[in-house]
């Protein structure tokens, strides 16, 4: 893993080194505090900063034999590390074994490779210079040339935390993304219902209606929107895009307030209503939504119950989505209020339906309004990556894609954007060496360079 990682021929190395390399870090989508932004928090230790919410280490810890103790339990921070440190050595030909070193790298400098044998000096080593000038996570965030981040947060948020980080002068910008998928989660009465009191509080406002339920989440986007938010997110198994009437939902939603539960029919009814009305929104307020498709969650009831969400138990989906994709994108395009679209997808045999889905209504009033968001999740790696570029290449315009993101709970992930530009260069370098696309270091140095952050920075229009 030198300088030369994963830069097979003199093009990729020249497009990596002289153009990829110096781009800033445009991450338009992470699930990083803003509230340790806002606190520019110090981590005492790696076990702190590193393993601590990443459900990717857990589950090749948990498939080498771990026990959950060293995982998400009470077992101490330098065991913890022990653990993964023991565990890397086996993570050969998973993204992890790269990320890992990645990471060690920058911003820690250590080339060494993490296993049994050099874990307690990188710990020592690296717990150093997290308690040195510099490392606060607003110093790692500088070191890793971020230039505007953007959080995923719930309607109900406050956003004090992001209103401290810019009244701070903190030169990245730290914006807030509206994921309002607590409003749609209808299976559950009580927590639905837990959840509009919520929603009461945040707005000081009583629902008693549906259309008072719409009117309460459209006054907190509004609220998103005078701080910032210019960007939804969506986590969805898949699309949903019923026929509905206004009678049907308004009868549903008394019948969940009143605490009884739902058919499935009215669960898909009532979410098909509401992604149709956040769409709406979102074109309202000139915003780009996002559509996170296709995970399979909390497939281990057992461990679900005992640890609760987001601890590395969730899988690939195989739900339908291309009918009822085109079903919502249609219906808000007829009405011309399809706001600016990235659709992701976890599973890897829809790459080619999400890169010709995103032809369907590209409309000429922007580059690249509907996008084929970068590989997600378990595609987040060197063959998801590829492959998600090679369908969009044949299909679509790279040239116009607005690039990676890390998707990431940690602050040490920003190399997961260097990771892709290596094998963005990469791909075009051999392209090159093989005669397929012109040795102009001028065009395609652009082409990186847009890929890399100008596409990103046009494409959402903060502004800074």
């Amino acid at each position: 893993m030198d300088d030369d990682f994963l830069l097979q021929t003199n093009t990729a190395r020249e497009l990596y080194h002289d153009h990829a390399a110096k781009m800033p870090i445009f991450d338009y989508h992470c699930h990083i505090s803003p509230k340790e932004i806002a606190e520019d928090i110090r981590f005492d230790n790696m076990t702190r900063i590193w393993l601590n919410g990443d459900h990717y280490k857990w589950r090749a810890m948990r498939t080498n034999g771990v026990d959950e103790r060293f995982c998400t339990g009470n077992a101490t921070d330098w065991e913890k590390f022990e653990k993964w440190a023991a565990t890397v050595p086996y993570t050969l030909r998973n993204p992890l074994y790269h990320w890992t070193h990645l990471e060690l790298r920058k911003p820690f400098g250590i080339k060494e490779l993490l296993n049994p044998e050099s874990a307690r000096r990188i710990w020592d080593n690296c717990n150093e210079q997290l308690n040195s000038a510099g490392y606060s996570c607003r110093g790692i965030i500088k070191k890793a040339n971020v230039h505007t981040i953007c959080t995923t947060d719930d309607p109900v948020d406050t956003l004090e935390y992001h209103t401290a980080i810019k009244t701070s002068g903190f030169d990245v910008q730290v914006l807030p993304a509206w994921r309002p998928d607590a409003a749609m989660m209808v299976e559950n009465p009580e927590n639905f219902n837990s959840y509009v009191g919520k929603l009461e509080a945040a707005a000081d406002r009583t629902i008693s209606t549906f259309d008072e339920f719409l009117q309460t989440i459209d006054a907190r986007h509004l609220f998103f929107h005078e701080n910032g938010c210019r960007l939804s997110d969506h986590g969805l198994d898949t699309i949903y895009a019923a026929d509905y009437s206004d009678h049907q939902i308004k009868a549903i939603f008394v019948k969940i307030r009143s605490g009884n539960i739902l058919t499935p029919e009215e669960i898909l009814l009532f979410k098909s209503a509401m992604l149709y009305e956040f769409g709406i929104m979102d074109h309202k307020r000139g915003w780009t939504q996002q559509f996170h498709i296709g995970a399979l969650r909390n497939n281990n009831s057992r461990l679900f119950n005992l640890l609760g969400p987001d601890k590395g138990f969730d899988s690939i989906g195989d739900l339908e989505i291309a009918r009822p994709l085109s079903k919502l994108l249609n219906r808000l395009d007829s009405e011309d209020k399809l706001a600016k679209t990235i659709l992701y997808n976890l599973n890897p045999r829809d790459n080619e339906l999400m890169a010709t889905m995103i032809g369907n209504f590209q409309d000429g009033t922007i580059p690249g309004k509907l996008q084929y968001g970068s590989g997600w999740w378990f595609l987040d790696q060197k063959d998801g990556m590829e492959n998600q570029m090679r369908a969009l290449s044949s299909l679509g315009l790279l040239s116009r894609f607005v690039g990676m993101l890390t998707d990431s709970r940690s602050f040490l992930s920003y190399p997961r954007h260097e990771y892709f530009r290596r094998i963005l260069c990469n791909l075009l370098g051999n392209d090159v060496e093989n005669g397929e696309l012109p040795n102009d270091m001028k065009l395609l140095g652009q082409m990186v360079e847009d890929i890399s952050f100008n596409n990103a920075e046009k494409y959402f229009g903060f502004g800074k």
